[in-house]
């Protein structure tokens, strides 16, 4: 499984099967997440919940699935594979021993560094999934600037006017061709720069409450921590990861969800000040609650496979 003395190639295996499994966990409460923060006309989580089942039945929760399946797991493969490999090069570089154990410093670099070489990858992925997840969501009438061209004495609720045939993209590849075709290259790396501020932290507070509560967790330091140990470590990284980087996630997802039919964000700062001016601060807390219940799970699930795979390919 190694490609070279130092490049370890199972790691981005593990971290393949890890993210397949976490994706399948978790893809339901990232669907509700994006809806709050991106959408609008829901009161709260459960109210977004309900909405999305009886609307669109219980596979409106898989809206857009199969290109996370496909594309998430190479992107775990990547952030999982090159924080193994990084951490060892840091330890081979400072100390001379690649199994040297990793100072929080290290382990602070080594995870900013993640953080940074994943926005390359993510930023498509998660873009695509977005506008996939937001296409049963209403056109909204401040989007197509249909206020202006309705009497002052309407009835018809602005924020309400459903256009149910309004479907841009037919799939995956056809909403990347889309979005090349409309917007160019960049257009599929909009709201890369929030994804910078949200993953470079957000890593950070991943890996390091992962290695510390599987520290907590497991006294003797020689033996392997035990399954319970790294699902319950994982679980809590992610929860915590997710709830700080909620902020700067509100303000990805809504650059993202910003399709090209009338440019509603011209940057980062002005996202989030017309979110602040229009919506108050709590706006940047929207999905909180649904990061925090679903990063439990889903990093539970992808540590657990990752180090059990890890495990499998060590004894092979």
């Amino acid at each position: 499984m190694q490609s070279s003395k130092h490049f370890r190639l199972d790691d981005f295996i593990a971290g393949w099967i890890g993210g397949a499994s976490s994706v399948v966990v978790g893809h339901p409460l990232d669907t509700v997440k994006t809806r709050l923060q991106a959408g609008r006309g829901y009161k709260n989580t459960l109210h977004c919940i309900l909405t999305i089942y009886r609307k669109e039945t219980a596979m409106g929760f898989f809206k857009g699935m199969s290109f996370p399946l496909a594309s998430i797991t190479v992107y775990n493969s990547v952030v999982f594979g090159f924080f193994s490999n990084i951490q060892r090069a840091l330890n081979k570089y400072r100390h001379g021993d690649e199994r040297h154990r990793c100072s929080m410093l290290d382990l602070t670099l080594a995870s900013m560094l993640t953080g940074l070489v994943s926005v390359g990858l993510g930023a498509p992925v998660d873009l695509v999934k977005i506008r996939l997840q937001m296409q049963t969501q209403m056109v909204l009438a401040e989007n197509l600037h249909l206020a202006g061209n309705l009497s002052s004495g309407t009835n018809i609720p602005l924020r309400s006017i459903d256009i149910p045939s309004q479907r841009l993209y037919r799939g995956p590849v056809h909403c990347i061709s889309s979005i090349l075709q409309t917007e160019g290259l960049q257009g599929l790396y909009r709201g890369a720069g929030a994804m910078v501020l949200r993953d470079v932290p957000g890593y950070t507070l991943y890996f390091i409450p992962y290695a510390i509560f599987c520290d907590l967790l497991t006294p003797d330091t020689s033996s392997n921590p035990h399954p319970c140990s790294i699902w319950l470590a994982g679980g809590l990284a992610g929860s915590i990861s997710w709830v700080t980087a909620t902020p700067a996630d509100v303000v990805k997802s809504r650059m993202q969800a910003d399709a090209q039919l009338q440019r509603k964000y011209k940057g980062i700062l002005h996202c989030v000040l017309h979110s602040y001016k229009t919506e108050g601060a709590q706006v940047f807390f929207r999905g909180v609650s649904v990061n925090a219940i679903r990063g439990f799970p889903m990093s539970s699930t992808m540590f657990l496979t990752y180090e059990l795979s890890l495990q499998f390919f060590k004894s092979l």
